[in-house]
């Protein structure tokens, strides 16, 4: 299949390829948010409860992306042979709000497959690129499957601002390695607006992809297998709610008694749903006599065995300690055995760093890009830091930083890194040690030959002098603050 040669042309060809995956992301995207409609409920279920009662939702897919996520944070960045992060790299970082931007990218990855990181020209201060995070639902990008470099990238948005006196207006900018092509949508199709033509040769978008594999790179959701058991818990649940309304609370009977015999307390009739909803149940006979009779409440253990049951199965899949889905025991585990317990979902967290570690680090190179106006080959050992994925108690870190440093493995910068502080409190506490040393050096200081006393200093040391007796050697002075002998 040949390419497209034309910018439009890869706008329409990237446009058809979104629009028929968009649909299954935003499917993803709903069930992160707990919106999507719930599977596995029969129907006449559905018809008898109404709006009566609502289904409920357990919330684990949330749990298992944001477990995940919660150990995702990057620290800065830095070249193997550096023994500080890149201080400029960081400063453009945190201008983007990348901090907490790269966050929602890291979410959006793990729910939908992939996000993406775009990178551009700043008018308004040329030393510091723009870096933008962007969702799955606006941008595609296309992968050269020889060299797994981007082609092009097309990001589509709809400006609902002003929706409420006319329709809403739809914009698209194309992204390719030698210009950037921006359009707005009219009754003809996309009409373009504008293009910068920047010669990177390559496009300024960096897709965030999550497990992707070798025969495809645009990633897989961390809610795949997880998405089924979600399903049948909350359809367990739900019908453990509906068991509790109908049948938990014993029921009461007439024999006897036809349902018209029960009224409100305004004397309308009361239906058989009604009656049944009340707790009352009647059966008409031809006998004269009434007897009551009551059926014993259901237990609802049987739901609850089944959601553990599930909830287990969806931990030993995710990757999640027992306790994070609420399978608590009765003695608290010892710090040992929850560390243990997280040992895989440490691996995992470990292996997104990895793989957006990479996407990181190539938006970087970009930046620097931007910067200098020319590729900088030491970039391409560029390393992103992370923030440790494990949960160590910071007692366990300064016990172990300590004793490296006390073997000598280790030197006292690299003891505080191994404890957590950053480069600039690292730096603050180097500044500290100097000052102490250099008040600590003045404190001790002998005195000058001028700073001592003479035996011409004292009329006792003149006196004797003048009759011949041997000086004695001089005493130096002693230093402000130390008590003398």
């Amino acid at each position: 299949m040949a390419l497209p040669t034309t910018p439009l042309d890869w706008t329409t060809a990237l446009s058809v390829r979104h629009d028929a995956e968009r649909g299954q992301l935003a499917r993803y995207d709903d069930e992160y948010e707990l919106r999507a409609p719930r599977a596995y409920m029969h129907p006449e279920i559905m018809r008898e409860i109404g709006d009566r009662m609502q289904q409920v939702v357990i919330a684990w897919p949330l749990l298992v992306v944001g477990s995940l996520e919660e150990r995702l944070d990057v620290e800065g960045f830095r070249l193997p042979d550096a023994d500080l992060e890149d201080d400029e790299m960081w400063r453009v970082w945190q201008s983007n709000c990348a901090d907490e931007e790269s966050q929602l990218a890291h979410v959006d990855a793990l729910v939908m497959r992939r996000s993406y990181i775009c990178v551009g020209a700043n008018e308004e201060d040329a030393d510091t690129p723009l870096m933008t995070f962007e969702s799955p639902l606006e941008v595609y990008a296309d992968i050269d499957p020889r060299n797994r470099q981007v082609r092009a990238a097309l990001r589509r948005w709809v400006d609902f601002q002003d929706s409420l006196v006319r329709l809403p207006e739809r914009y698209a900018t194309l992204y390719l390695p030698d210009m950037t092509v921006h359009y707005d949508w009219n009754e003809s199709g996309w009409r373009e607006t504008g293009r910068d033509v920047h010669d990177l040769g390559k496009v300024p978008v960096v897709p965030l992809v999550n497990r992707g594999r070798l025969n495809d790179r645009l990633g897989r959701s961390e809610l795949d297998p997880i998405l089924p058991l979600a399903a049948a818990a909350n359809k367990i649940a739900t019908d453990m709610m509906v068991a509790a309304e109908f049948v938990a609370i014993p029921l009461r009977g007439f024999l006897g008694v036809g349902p018209d015999a029960f009224e409100d307390e305004k004397g309308n009739k009361l239906t058989a749903m009604e009656a049944i909803m009340g707790r009352l149940l009647a059966i008409p006979n031809d006998a004269d006599s009434v007897k009551q009779f009551e059926f014993a409440s259901a237990q609802l253990s049987n739901f609850t065995g089944v959601i553990d049951k599930l909830a287990s199965l969806t931990a030993s899949i995710a990757g999640l300690p027992p306790h994070y889905m609420g399978m608590a025991t009765d003695n608290p585990p010892s710090a040992d055995a929850i560390r243990s317990n997280e040992a895989r979902l440490v691996k995992r967290a470990e292996r997104r760093q990895r793989a957006f570690g990479g996407a990181h680090e190539a938006a970087m190179r970009l930046v620097r890009r931007f910067q200098d106006g020319d590729w900088d080959p030491s970039l391409l050992r560029l390393e992103t830091v992370w923030r440790d994925a494990s949960t160590p108690t910071v007692a366990q870190k300064a016990d172990a930083a300590v004793k490296l440093h006390t073997e000598g493995i280790t030197t006292t910068r690299q003891a505080r890194q191994d404890i957590g502080y950053t480069d600039a409190q690292i730096r603050r506490m180097e500044a500290d040690d100097q000052e102490a040393a250099a008040q600590q050096a003045a404190l001790f200081k002998l005195p000058t030959a001028t700073e001592q006393i003479t035996i011409a200093d004292t009329p006792a040391m003149a006196a004797a002098a003048a009759a011949g007796v041997p000086a004695a050697p001089a005493v130096p002075a002693v230093p402000s603050g130390i008590p003398a002998a």
